[in-house]
């Protein structure tokens, strides 16, 4: 990954004319030419700051290409300081994020960083009061645009013939208070930026530039300009140098990336990439496939095969994961595999397994390896009749608690937190297994996103059609707590296919009485048919079993009778019985 950044530092100075090269060779990925011309103008400093980044193949694909401009903030002193860490940041710290993050929820990160960062200079040296620093953020990934912006740079969009401006200054609007921002990068702690998205088209060219230039040249000279000049460079140089001729006293900052090519190349394609692949046939302990020998046949569903085996090369215990034989040439078997794989990938925790990569070159058939953890499931365990302990509930509690943090911060869903996905190694430590129904926001698969995963344990919200949240997941690591401690559910069994109905959760004292009260609070609380009576995040539920009794939960509150929709219209239903009963008695007693 390269990172262009630039500003003019000495009155007259301006960028080479040589354009930077098309960013991406692949034939089948997003190209895009820049070009940036920055001019101190009539100004002592230039405090205008611009970059852009040239990422690697596998970045363009999940993140994309970057560009920012940004304007310090003049009275400040600091402007140039200001601008430059803010775009320098964002630049980098944007490929930091996570893959499975959306692109607005990335920007929106780097961006409150560089925020919080300026803001906490501008309070601790007094020569930096007043740090701040306009910022337009650009991002082309596959075939959409993505903006972050706040101040008064701009963005600018020419498609065909309509030249669309992207942003909304953030300034007053007054006359005399035109040029004084409202919104600044570091000017406040909470900081509001704007973002908006659209498709994009090969031959788009977007304008990124500082009010030295949009306010002299005006948006008709402009689209000129770009039309004039197909060259990304040349195109910037004329709109910095045209600003200046028409009597632009200020710094004069633009970039200009022109659309070579719009990725072919979807998300569902990147994660395809394996649909040449073959269904292995259904191994027996001792056959090899590829550089791996089977050991054992550790579980089995209905759609996969998970194996102990054996790497012949370094001779490392792994677990391998593949499609049953009868679903070959099954396409959304092959994505819901292959997702799943990308998504393990990006998981880096010790409460998961972690993926052993296998270049394609090695691979094939198609599966994916993954360490190999000795140990046995809760439900396995159950299955044994193991009774749980209060104490060793709460800790596995809490592992559990901790691994679904993990996944949320990096917006996966699991969808199927139950017993069975959740190993216990012979150390006691917890591993959640099998992300083959979960979601990420960053991989939009339709054929996985209806309400998946096991009925008992799925959130009454799930069977009326709502999407699954972080407090599904939480109601089914409550039901997961519940289970192990009592092996029955709060709501009563649900077959599949049923379509349930919810009442108030027995308490697990009734079947347990050891329990705790505190715990049986929680317990009630982690699985209320409300979601919002439910802990708001994985962590608050971890803190509240790491401090028990110290600091225990109230219970859900009671819904009200008027609250409870069943109730309600049983209830409405019996008082018009009654109201009809009453008016017969009045007319036979006439």
């Amino acid at each position: 990954m390269r990172i262009v950044a630039h500003a003019a530092v000495q009155e007259r100075e301006s960028v080479p004319s040589a354009s930077p090269p098309a960013m991406t060779p692949s034939g089948t990925a997003l190209s895009v030419a820049v070009g940036y011309a920055s001019h101190t103008g009539k100004r002592r400093d230039n405090e205008d700051f611009c970059g852009f980044v040239t990422p690697g193949e596998a970045e363009l694909e999940t993140k994309g290409i970057l560009l920012a401009v940004a304007d310090g903030v003049s009275a400040s002193g600091v402007g140039r300081e200001a601008a430059e860490y803010a775009v320098r940041s964002v630049l980098s710290d944007y490929y930091a994020t996570p893959d499975t993050w959306e692109v607005a929820r990335s920007l929106d990160r780097v961006v409150d960083a560089a925020n919080r960062w300026l803001v906490a200079q501008g309070t601790a040296r007094r020569q930096s009061a007043g740090m701040a620093t306009t910022l337009s953020a650009l991002v082309l990934r596959g075939s959409r645009y993505h903006v972050a912006h706040v101040g008064d740079t701009r963005v600018y969009r020419l498609a065909k013939d309509d030249f669309v401006q992207l942003t909304t200054d953030h300034v007053w609007d007054r006359p005399d208070m035109r040029h004084v921002l409202r919104r600044a990068v570091g000017l406040d702690p909470h900081l509001s930026v704007d973002y908006t998205d659209g498709p994009l088209h090969a031959r788009d060219m977007f304008l990124l530039c500082s009010d030295g230039v949009w306010e002299p040249l005006g948006a008709q000279r402009m689209r000129q300009l770009l039309t004039e000049h197909a060259d990304p460079q040349q195109a910037a140089k004329a709109l910095v140098e045209s600003a200046l001729a028409a009597g632009g006293a200020d710094n004069a900052t633009a970039m200009v990336a022109r659309v070579e090519r719009v990725s072919v190349r979807s998300w569902r394609d990147m994660l395809d990439a394996g649909r040449h692949l073959r269904v292995p046939p259904r191994l027996k302990p001792g056959q090899r496939i590829d550089d791996f020998e089977v050991m054992e046949l550790l579980h089995e569903s209905r759609a996969t095969l998970l194996y102990r085996v054996r790497s012949t090369k370094t001779g490392e215990m792994l677990a391998l994961k593949t499609l049953q034989p009868v679903l070959e040439g099954d396409s959304t078997s092959y994505q819901g595999l292959l997702a799943e794989e990308w998504l393990s990938k990006r998981i880096v925790s010790d409460l998961f397994p972690q993926v052993v990569p296998v270049t394609g070159d090695a691979r094939a058939h198609l599966y994916y390896t993954m360490s190999y953890h000795a140990g046995a499931t809760l439900q396995a365990q159950l299955d044994r009749g193991r009774h749980f302990a209060v104490g060793e509930v709460i800790r596995l509690g809490a592992q559990v608690a901790k691994g679904l943090g993990v996944l949320h911060r990096l917006s996966i869903l699991h969808r199927d937190v139950k017993p069975a996905n959740l190993l216990q190694e012979e150390g006691g430590r917890l591993r959640i297994l099998d992300l083959g129904v979960a979601l990420a926001a960053g991989v939009p698969y339709p054929e996985l996103h209806g309400n998946a995963g096991t009925p008992s344990y799925m959130a009454p919200e799930l069977f009326a059609g709502t999407a699954a949240s972080a407090q599904t997941d939480i109601y089914a690591a409550g039901v997961t707590l519940f289970h192990l401690l009592t092996r029955r559910y709060p709501y009563g069994e649900v077959e599949p296919f049923q379509t349930p109905r919810f009442g108030e959760p027995t308490p697990p004292t009734r079947y347990r009485p050891d329990i705790p009260r505190w715990l049986e609070n929680l317990l009630l609380r982690a699985v209320a048919r409300d979601p919002r009576q439910r802990f708001e995040t994985a962590e608050e539920l971890l803190v509240a079993l790491e401090r028990g009794d110290a600091q225990p939960v109230a219970p859900p509150q009671a819904i009200p009778l008027v609250h409870d929709r069943v109730t309600r219209w049983q209830a409405i239903a019996a008082l018009l019985l009654a109201l009809d009963l009453l008016l017969l008695y009045a007319f036979l007693i006439r």
